[in-house]
């Protein structure tokens, strides 16, 4: 159906020839039709496939019908404090960005005023945005409940509201909020609920707070992977870095997203793809928003390729170009996977996801199977053996730590193997016979000697009896550990009676505090 034949005023529709809008998409055609006419909806779909067009399109129109009423025209404005119309509560700030940005260029025809309201923000900023009256607000649970506490909003006047990733805010934790800023608004609004899946919790929700609510099904999660094709790499955690570089020069990606589990392991990452030549940035939630905008910005423009992101991005990354996206670290959860791999295929593109599993996780694979009801087949990846494997004893790729693996051998300190400045705190790797072993990036002594590990003062650390102290001593005697005095620090018949002593039943005894304690058994 064509945007022309849904009834939009003439403002709304201006923008909609602008922005290139013209057939609706099913959630499109289905949706708008009922929030016109003031229904309650449900409506199940992913992002990408319309939905701020389906609810924001009614809201505009609601809002400019709203103004030729005698109560819009009578409607009291507090300069600082925002009253609007239409209230939008979304899970995190890239989608809330987003989300008013798109309100924003289809009501600009209609005089339409949109305020974004998110945590990472002064809350100055956003108080001075209510200099003028506020048609939409659109924000994130937790900012809206701040600026209700603060006196800068007021709920009573929204007519429509709309809960967008409801599923997202369960696994979030703001359900209870929700519920909170749902309490503050009019009992007879027009309430709409988008989300991917629709759990228990959130259809409780929906049932309290909405009046004989249609639903729409246009899509489910599980049924939105038939043009993406899924992949693995068998790996270990020596070799998983490597298999990655090798994947992204072979599969030469469009756009890419490699998803990891940690902050830290997301800004390690990019480093050393970046440090491999590739355009690269990252995207977790300790970045500043201006920071995350910027990112965002750059790959959605395409001057950044790989976007190396937690899973802050498995959902609201409405980019529709990720021909990739590259589970470095698997997750948790299998709806987890199907929001990350959800970021390519968009739209009816093809899009490939590559998972890199280790031998232990290959149930999990077949979990994963089961969720989305297509294959997951095995590839193999030449991996780039440019970046050395790490030892055994290194921590995790991107995640850095005091052992690392040099050219010659294992150091005491460092993080990359592949950085010539890491190694031993000296720059010097250990050597397998004792003395000094010269490594790239400074001088120092080995830390290993003949019989032993060698201290940073190059003394010996282990002696013919045992560890040797700090001072050179011996801590171990014949009789068993030595004080550091060198006196022993306990006989050898008090360690026999403790090892011979017959083990005595547990002491049943009843606490101050309730229940029962058993004692210590020796």
């Amino acid at each position: 159906m064509k945007f022309e034949q849904m009834g939009f005023s003439a403002p709304v529709l201006q923008a909609l020839v602008q922005m290139g809008f013209t057939e609706a998409t099913p959630i499109q055609e289905q949706a708008i039709p009922l929030l016109m006419q003031g229904e309650d909806i449900i409506g199940q779909a992913q992002t990408g496939t319309g939905k701020t067009a389906a609810f924001g399109l009614p809201m505009i129109e609601h809002i400019l019908h709203h103004r030729s009423t005698p109560e819009g025209q009578a409607g009291k404005f507090v300069p600082g404090t925002a009253r609007p119309y239409g209230l939008i509560l979304t899970p995190t700030r890239e989608l809330a960005v987003q989300v008013a940005g798109a309100l924003q260029e289809m009501g600009q025809f209609a005089q339409i005023h949109v305020v974004c309201a998110y945590g990472g923000e002064s809350i100055e900023r956003q108080i001075r945005s209510f200099g003028r009256p506020v048609d939409i607000l659109v924000g994130t649970p937790g900012r809206v409940l701040d600026h209700l506490s603060r006196d800068t909003l007021d709920l009573s006047g929204v007519g429509v509201a709309v809960l967008d990733e409801a599923d997202r805010m369960l696994d979030m934790g703001f359900i209870d909020d929700v519920v909170e800023i749902l309490g503050r608004t009019p009992s007879d609004r027009q309430t709409s609920l988008f989300s991917a899946t629709m759990p228990r919790e959130v259809q409780n929700v929906a049932y309290e707070y909405m009046k004989v609510p249609q639903m729409i099904k246009v899509s489910e999660d599980k049924l939105t992977v038939d043009k993406i094709r899924q992949t693995y790499v068998l790996t270990d955690a020596r070799m998983r870095l490597g298999y990655l570089i090798g994947a992204l020069r072979s599969l030469d990606p469009k756009l890419a997203v490699v998803f990891v589990r940690t902050k830290r392991s997301a800004d390690k990452l990019s480093g050393i793809l970046r440090d491999r030549g590739f355009e690269v940035d990252s995207l977790h939630g300790d970045m500043s928003q201006r920071a995350r905008d910027v990112a965002m910005k750059r790959f959605r423009e395409g001057h950044l390729r790989i976007l190396v992101a937690t899973d802050l991005a498995s959902r609201g990354l409405d980019v529709f170009d990720v021909s990739h996206v590259f589970n470095y670290d698997l997750p948790e959860e299998p709806l987890t996977y199907v929001h990350r791999i959800g970021r390519t295929g968009r739209i009816g593109q093809d899009g490939m996801a590559v998972s890199f599993v280790f031998e232990d996780q290959m149930q999990w694979i077949n979990e994963l199977h089961k969720v989305t009801g297509f294959p997951i087949e095995k590839i193999d990846i030449v991996p780039d053996m440019s970046y050395p494997p790490r030892d055994s004893h290194s921590r995790a790729e991107g995640e850095g730590g005091h052992s690392g693996s040099g050219r010659d051998g294992a150091h005491s300190r460092g993080g990359y193997g592949d950085r010539p400045r890491s190694g031993s705190h000296s720059g010097y790797s250990s050597h397998p016979r004792g003395g000094y072993g010269p490594r790239e990036g400074g001088r120092g002594r080995s830390t290993q000697g003949p019989d032993g590990p060698l201290s940073r003062a190059g003394r010996s650390t282990q002696g013919p009896d045992g560890p040797l102290s700090r001072a050179g001593r011996s801590t171990q005697g014949p009789d068993g550990p030595l004080s550091r005095a060198g006196r022993s620090t306990v006989s050898h018949q008090t360690l026999r009676n403790i090892r011979e002593r017959a083990r005595k039943p547990a002491s049943q005894h009843v606490g101050t505090r309730g229940g029962n304690y058993s004692g210590r058994q020796n």
